[in-house]
């Protein structure tokens, strides 16, 4: 094979940073390969992707040594223009590549403006690729945010580069989205493009990655076959990089030689004749408390830009009371964060009623509302005010002159470990940092209720454990916390209630066993099991296992250390 990148030795400072984001990297890419790069927020990942462009440097300036090539090409010598027709990127905010109305003049965007005459061509044949030629007339509001990040994938395909970049291709898709975009990197690989993914997810790397990358504080650890990589679990754990559900299960049991990476084999391992232990329960429901929120018939609609109205909630009718842990689950477009913020006050329904509280929402301002129903935005930076995290945790209780505001300040900042980042703009912190910094400011206002969008989205194993641990504490604190998730693994070990959402409306409603026990719902809301619980099932255990803890318990009596919620 012969190598199509080679970066070597390069170590980059961003202005006015304190230390090298890259330390003297080194890294060698084979033409046609499926590569996976892991590493905890800050490692290093996307700036090392970013060198692969010439967005680093010609874009990002800074401090910058040692060399880039690609396709026998230095990137210092060449404009970041002519390297796109070469190495197609597809960012994590990856809704800001979008920049036509329509679908199809957007996948055609790129060539066009490079002068090609066959652009239409070659957006038709983009989207056919990613599978949304059927939707090629429609408006780009019209698309989930699934085919928005489909379409961000045929804005870069229309170029035909041999290289294609996605920066965590799932964090924001629901579980059949995530692995629809997989199956269409996998059949682009076959077709000879090398892909490069950023990625947290090790369930997705073991199955459909040839090679693996571990990065740690800007340095390329290694590269290696994906087997060999992920039995690398100490280092990874040392890491906080979770290896696959059955990977830690195996690890945890004493499986001896090399672990498993994917179910298939790990069921020659755990299948058998095996006898469990008995299983444990989910989290338990308080039964009939005092009603917080109450849907009755409600209804919501949008305005589009042809002044029609598009019905995005239909025919809800809820009740959540106190000691309600809820997660609202559902495939992209399923409503989930119009709901929440119906009950917020922030938009009105115009069907039925919305009471919280015991007050109708439409007779009521938002701010009303705002000491009662905490809503935490999918994106942070949403929620940041001032230019320091102290001041952005007092913000609101400050404008409502609460009493011994630099008290209940300083309480915040401990309880959410922001002590040592007080003085900090929090929108120059890390992705895990600013979720802790809002999750501060949303428990600040003294509400009844927390809303959060996504709480987990876009984070490494690692930090998920913490706001997960994090979201366990307030559940003391709360009358009732509804979240919307794509996470699984989160909606299994939190909620004591399990909302499912689809196409603007409410279709299941109950605890865990009922959702992940009911294959037809499964499949009908896009949602997809914990690995461990649909391993587990798969060899014939009933009911399955929802976490490696619980697995590891129940196999062996042992004690999981590194579940990936343990």
């Amino acid at each position: 094979m012969t190598a199509q990148i080679e970066v070597r030795d390069v170590t980059f400072r961003y202005p006015g940073g304190d230390r090298a984001v890259l330390d003297k990297a080194s890294l060698t890419v084979e033409k046609g390969e499926f590569v996976a790069i892991l590493g905890g927020n800050g490692s290093g990942k996307s700036t090392l992707c970013k060198l692969l462009n010439g967005l680093i440097p010609h874009y990002y300036t800074g401090d910058f040594e040692g060399e880039v090539i690609v396709e026998n090409m230095r990137t210092l010598d060449c404009k970041v223009a002519e390297l796109s027709g070469i190495v197609g990127y597809v960012y994590q905010d990856f809704e800001n590549q979008i920049v036509s109305p329509r679908v199809l003049d957007d996948a055609c965007f790129a060539p066009l403006h490079q002068g090609m005459t066959d652009y239409l061509e070659r957006g038709h044949e983009a989207l056919r690729s990613v599978g949304l030629d059927h939707r090629q007339d429609d408006f780009i509001w019209q698309l989930s945010g699934g085919q928005k990040h489909l379409l961000a994938l045929a804005g870069i395909l229309s170029l035909n580069p041999d290289i294609i970049i996605i920066d965590e291709p799932v964090a924001q898709l629901d579980p059949k989205h995530a692995r629809e975009i997989y199956d269409i990197l996998r059949s682009l690989n076959e077709q000879g493009k090398t892909i490069i993914v950023i990625e947290h997810h090790t369930e997705f790397v073991a199955e459909y990655a040839q090679q693996v990358v571990l990065m740690d504080d800007g340095k390329v650890l290694f590269k290696k076959p994906v087997k060999e990589a992920l039995n690398e679990v100490e280092l990874l754990l040392e890491r906080q990089i979770f290896p696959p559900q059955v990977t830690q299960a195996a690890s945890l049991a004493g499986v001896d030689g090399p672990l498993p990476i994917t179910p298939d084999e790990a069921a020659k391992h755990f299948s058998g004749g095996v006898r469990p232990l008995p299983s444990e329960t989910g989290p338990a429901r308080t039964g009939g408390g005092e009603e917080l929120v109450v849907y009755r018939d409600t209804g919501f609609s949008v305005n589009t830009i042809t002044r029609e109205k598009r019905r995005i909630l239909d025919d809800l009718n809820l009740t959540i009371r106190d000691g309600d842990h809820i997660a609202l689950v559902g495939n992209n477009g399923a409503g989930k964060t119009s709901f929440m913020k119906l009950m917020t006050g922030l938009v009105k329904p115009d069907l039925g009623e919305v009471m919280v509280c015991g007050e109708r929402t439409a007779d009521r301002p938002p701010e009303y509302f705002a000491e009662k129903v905490a809503y935490i935005h999918q994106n942070p930076e949403q929620m940041f005010i001032d230019d320091s995290v102290e001041k952005d945790v007092g913000f609101f209780m400050k404008a409502r002159k609460t009493p011994d505001l630099e008290v209940r300040v300083e309480e915040l900042l401990r309880q959410f470990r922001l002590e040592e980042l007080r003085e900090r703009d929090s929108r120059l912190l890390s992705g895990g940092q600013q979720r802790r910094v809002s999750l501060a400011i949303g428990v600040g206002m003294i509400p009844e209720i927390l809303v959060l969008d996504e709480p987990t989205a876009n984070l490494d194993i690692a930090t998920r454990k913490q706001i997960t641990r994090l979201l366990d504490e307030l559940k003391h604190q709360l009358k009732a916390v509804v979240i919307a998730t794509h996470d699984m693994q989160l909606a299994c070990e939190f909620a004591n209630r399990i909302i499912v959402m689809n196409e603007g409306r409410i279709i299941h409603d109950g605890d865990r066993d009922s959702v992940f026990g009911n294959a037809r719902l499964l499949e009908k809301a896009g949602l997809i099991p914990p690995q461990v619980f649909a391993f587990s099932q798969s060899i014939g255990w009933e009911p399955p296992a929802y976490t490696v803890d619980e697995f590891v318990r129940r196999f062996a009596g042992k004690e999981a250390e590194h579940g990936v919620y343990a």
